[in-house]
């Protein structure tokens, strides 16, 4: 075992305590100590945590899959790793080390030895660990992770903005590559003012796509042409969207659309204007919603319709790569830690433009 530092025994942790439950802030939270640690785990002292939809979806459970509670929340954590579990081999240290910057994503922990880890599949893995949702998240001072699944931050990145990629930048760059778009083709981005949907706007312009952006108010409208959306359609005072987005990209519609909004109305209307041979990428999850697809024309108009779940270790470094050169940069409203439960009202009331990190208290 190796350490840097005391590393204390409690901590300041926001807990969520039952399904539904209000979110407490516990200032006596147990810190796994580096004794505890076993080879190829690591403790990381984190600097911020980025809060995602996902997040509120944990501690309302509203999702099929139930979260294991009590447990502290959050995935978009970056921080310093302080502990190394003893035994932890020189494969474990080739990428980061005691000191290393690291990020914490919705992947926690996956075995990499069976068939979806090998096709890269590793978010599928059966054995996987799911930060703030089947194992501790970032949501504290002080979290275990593993050096195998950790993500090296880039020096020139700063935390704050590394802290969002670890999910809405992964998850939206994974999208994106799932909708086999190329170069000067037309996809469009529903939610595109949200946490992930103006992200994907800038890893879409990165990739040379053309983007037709889809949101409502006057500052997400104004966020997504400022961050390279060729046009904006507002869904409220649209009289007949599905045909506005046709117009908007050349008569035919785009070949592509990630849907990032939670929202299972957008995923029913991407069917309808979706361009022959266009792909349908599900990226929000709305809970309990079903995709109602026409069956009809989905096969009429050869419509291929991807499940993309967040990305695995080689996406994250990827995403991470493309905004150090600048290509991405996170729209954001830094918060302190005791501001989640407002953050959760505000994701609510569809009033965060952006994403919220919080700053952990050090």
């Amino acid at each position: 075992m190796s350490s840097s530092g005391t590393i204390p025994k409690t901590q300041t942790a926001a807990i969520v305590p039952h399904l539904g439950g209000d979110l407490q802030i516990k200032h006596d939270y147990p810190v796994v100590q580096p004794s505890q640690l076993k080879p190829g785990e690591c403790l990381v002292k984190l600097e911020c945590t980025g809060v995602c939809h996902t997040d509120l979806h944990a501690k309302q459970g509203d999702w099929p899959v139930k979260p294991i509670l009590p447990l502290v929340g959050g995935h978009e954590g970056v921080g310093i790793i302080v502990a190394v579990g003893a035994g932890s081999t020189e494969a474990d240290l080739s990428q980061v080390k005691l000191g290393s910057r690291v990020g914490i994503k919705w992947l926690a922990y996956s075995c990499l030895m069976c068939e979806f880890c090998r096709k890269g599949l590793e978010q599928n893995c059966e054995k996987n660990l799911l930060s703030g949702y089947t194992t501790d998240g970032t949501f504290c001072q002080y979290t275990k992770s593993w050096l195998s699944n950790v993500t090296p931050v880039p020096d020139n990145i700063s935390s704050l903005e590394a802290a969002s990629l670890m999910c809405a930048g992964v998850t939206v760059y994974r999208a994106l590559l799932n909708s086999n778009a190329h170069i000067g083709d037309w996809i469009v981005i529903p939610g595109s003012g949200g946490g992930l949907g103006h992200l994907a706007v800038q890893y879409a312009v990165s990739m040379g796509l053309r983007v037709l952006a889809i949101d409502t108010s006057e500052d997400k409208k104004n966020l997504s042409l400022k961050l390279g959306a060729e046009k904006f359609i507002d869904f409220k005072t649209s009289k007949n969207l599905v045909q506005d987005i046709r117009d908007a990209t050349d008569g035919l519609g785009p070949l592509a659309a990630i849907v990032t909004a939670a929202n299972p109305d957008a995923y029913a209307e991407a069917i309808d204007y979706l361009r022959p041979g266009g792909t349908l990428v599900a990226v929000g999850l709305p809970g309990g919603g079903k995709l109602a697809a026409d069956i009809f024309f989905t096969v009429f108009k050869s419509i291929k319709i991807v499940g993309s779940y967040v990305g695995n270790r080689q996406d994250a470094v990827e995403a991470l790569q493309i905004a150090s050169l600048g290509k991405v940069k996170t729209f954001l409203a830094k918060k302190p830690l005791s501001e989640l439960a407002a953050t959760y009202k505000g994701m609510e009331e569809g009033k965060v433009v952006g994403r919220v990190v919080l700053e952990i208290p050090q």
